[in-house]
């Protein structure tokens, strides 16, 4: 499918939705049954793209040792899964190859190759230092004190946490700069301990004991960064009643700030014994500030729900940003602009710490088509914006598969018309 003509002909949002189940914590429970050593059932398991890439990468590595040749392991554009294996495979006896897609090739790995290569572990560059596709000899590895900058990405931290129960001195992590993310760091800490890890966390260190993993039956709870274009869709909709199925108030994620966040946009959530159910109140709101340090998965959507109500907003904590599956701050730039609405960034050297928007001139005449850039989700971001316009043209929809597989059958189970 290279294009969608996306269409919402009245205001109104009513009806369940089944969100699917967290990619954060299904990805984090796959290595963990990786390095326990001992199967254990995992129930709602995600079925987004990079779930089951991952899955099928650890079954070829767990295929079993005597490999003599050097494997090679595709991560695509799942970058989750390439800063994983990044530690788990220095750990794996074998020659191993981890590649990506092109946009890969261009996201930096080198903190977590250099935090591995002081763990022992044997990490060379393919092409460009600092960056995969990368040779790693997996061996051996003695845990100890190591100092990483936390500011980078959440993901090299909980990639170096995951395996280290399993080195044999544990690992004391000393986390430096003022880290991103944050909540992912915690959720990984939380899920270590559910699972037998002995962890104790503090602001800037973490200390992790040896002892390895215990096996337990476990459910996946729902994507709470999913529900985030659900509640941008509630703020554009004039009569909301929708349910958000799976979703819990005692949440593992730190998207479950999203109650909060939109209840300054006239949202209203109500927790049920099936999830949430979102309804409308009247707010007035003349502007939006938030930092999204902690909550970069959510920040985009945010953005497009100050834009389509034509409101100024300022959206701080955005650098990490510019590092996913693309740089999501030009590409939400380049598409709002469409909209008329003057975005500016604020830097620190060629970092982009804020971005900002101006919507005096909003315009929402005719059709409007918007680019994708490969990235699941700018696509999944844009798409409420229908109900604001006439028709969106939404270019190569079919990357919401890499965290929401069924994205566009759920709009048209309230509405939406999809063509």
């Amino acid at each position: 499918m290279k294009s969608i003509l996306l269409s919402k002909p009245d205001k109104i949002l009513k009806g369940s939705i089944p969100l699917p189940a967290s990619k954060s914590i299904s990805n984090r429970l796959l290595m963990i049954r990786a390095l326990c050593g001992k199967d254990f059932t995992i129930n709602n398991l995600s079925k987004a793209e990079d779930t089951l890439l991952l899955q099928h990468l650890l079954e070829i590595v767990l295929q079993g040792p005597g490999r003599k040749k050097v494997v090679e392991l595709d991560t695509a554009n799942a970058g989750t899964v390439m800063r994983f294996l990044t530690s788990f495979l220095s750990m794996i006896p074998g020659k191993w190859v981890l590649t990506g897609s092109e946009r890969m090739k261009q996201r930096p790995i080198g903190v977590l190759a250099d935090a591995m290569k002081h763990l022992g572990a044997s990490i060379d560059f393919l092409a460009k230092p600092g960056y995969p596709p990368l040779l790693i000899s997996g061996r051996e590895l003695h845990g100890r004190e190591l100092t990483i900058d936390a500011g980078v990405s959440s993901q090299f931290t909980t990639a170096l946490l995951l395996v280290a129960p399993i080195l044999p001195e544990g690992l004391i992590l000393h986390l430096k700069g003022r880290p991103v993310s944050t909540p992912y760091a915690e959720m990984t800490t939380r899920l270590m301990q559910l699972f037998g890890a002995k962890v104790k966390q503090g602001k800037t260190r973490i200390h992790v004991k040896p002892g390895g993993y215990e096996p337990q039956e476990i459910t996946v709870e729902s994507d709470w960064s999913a529900a985030a274009f659900w509640y941008e869709a509630a703020v554009f909709a004039e009569e909301v009643d929708l349910e958000l199925l799976g979703l819990r108030f005692e949440s593992l994620q730190g998207d479950a700030i999203l109650p909060v966040i939109y209840k300054n946009f006239g949202i209203k959530t109500e927790y049920t014994d099936r999830g949430i159910r979102l309804t409308k109140f009247h707010k007035k709101i003349d502007g939006f500030y938030f930092d999204f340090t902690d909550f970069p998965d959510i920040a985009q959507a945010v953005i497009a729900t100050c834009a389509g109500i034509g409101i100024r907003g300022r959206f701080e904590g955005v650098h990490s940003l510019q590092i996913k599956e693309t740089d999501r701050l030009r590409a939400m730039k380049n598409e709002i602009e469409k909209l008329g609405i003057v975005v500016t960034f604020s830097r620190e050297g060629d970092l982009i710490t804020a971005l900002e928007i101006n919507p005096s001139k909003t315009t929402f005449s005719g059709r409007l088509t918007f680019e994708t850039y490969g990235d699941h989700r700018t696509a999944m971001t844009l798409a409420p914006l229908a109900m604001k316009a006439l028709s969106l043209n939404i270019l190569n929809p079919d990357v919401v598969v890499k965290s929401y597989p069924r994205f566009w059958d759920h709009l048209s189970m309230v509405g939406f018309e999809i063509h």
